[in-house]
């Protein structure tokens, strides 16, 4: 098979799969109604992603050393967190986050 089909396959297949897998449990959960635990359990998930990803951000990883602080997303974070302590909306806080990091960025 030749390269450009091989890799247009794997294209497809990928956004086949991503596609379902957030397609899937969405046509499924439509039919059954979830307890409230379930229901308070999972509205913990955005949050968690979220800071997971923030917290992995902190720190430069290298192989065989410990993580090295990144200290131009932690300056950043701090007008982002003030951001989203007050507005409580993801596009300010996106906003600010992005802004802030270009102004660090070109200090």
């Amino acid at each position: 098979m030749p390269s450009f089909e091989y890799v247009l396959l794997t294209i497809i297949g990928c956004g086949l799969v991503t596609w379902l897998s957030r397609v899937l449990p969405l046509v499924l959960l439509k039919k059954f109604q979830l307890s409230p635990k379930v229901t308070e359990f999972l509205a913990f998930v955005p949050i968690t992603i979220m800071a997971a990803l923030w917290f992995e951000n902190l720190f430069t990883q290298r192989l065989g050393h410990l993580p090295i602080t990144n200290w131009d997303n932690i300056w950043a974070s701090v007008p982002t967190v003030i951001a989203a302590i007050i507005t409580k909306s993801l596009l300010w806080i996106v906003i600010i986050g992005m802004a802030s990091l270009v102004i660090i960025n070109h200090l």
